[in-house]
């Protein structure tokens, strides 16, 4: 992970002008976000794992799900998320039947969740959060 400076790091949006600008950028929101906290996602590579332009939000007034919310923007950072390309060691197989697995546990533990990220990437994510602080600010 390779935090990155940023004038929109700590200033505050209407989370629904915020979430219009980002996803007209490409941008989506990730699908761990909670009431109070959430993060955006820029995906730039599928190479070797996934690389993405991670914006972290935390709601300060409301709910990050609702129309007024207002939320702060934290430190953007860069991450690549490494999977696994064979099948899981971990399974519940033998625990639970085969069929009824893909129901409980749909996604393999990733290899590595913060995985070394190329230095050609950063270059690219650096012009990204350029894009963002002038679209925002």
């Amino acid at each position: 992970m390779i935090a990155l400076e940023s004038t929109i790091e700590g200033k505050q949006y209407k989370a629904k002008e915020l979430q219009s600008v980002l996803e007209s950028l490409g941008y989506t929101l990730g699908g761990n976000w909670d009431y109070d906290h959430g993060y955006y996602d820029y995906k730039i590579s599928s190479d070797n794992g996934y690389t993405f332009l991670r914006i972290p939000v935390q709601a300060v007034e409301g709910e990050l799900g609702s129309k007024d919310a207002v939320i702060q923007v934290g430190t953007l950072y860069l991450l690549n998320h490494v999977y696994q390309q064979d099948n899981d060691e971990e399974s519940l197989s033998g625990v639970v039947p085969a069929v009824a697995e893909g129901l409980v546990n749909q996604f393999q533990a990733p290899v590595d969740k913060d995985g070394e990220v190329s230095d050609k990437y950063r270059s690219l994510a650096e012009n990204l959060v350029a894009e963002l602080e002038q679209t925002l600010v």
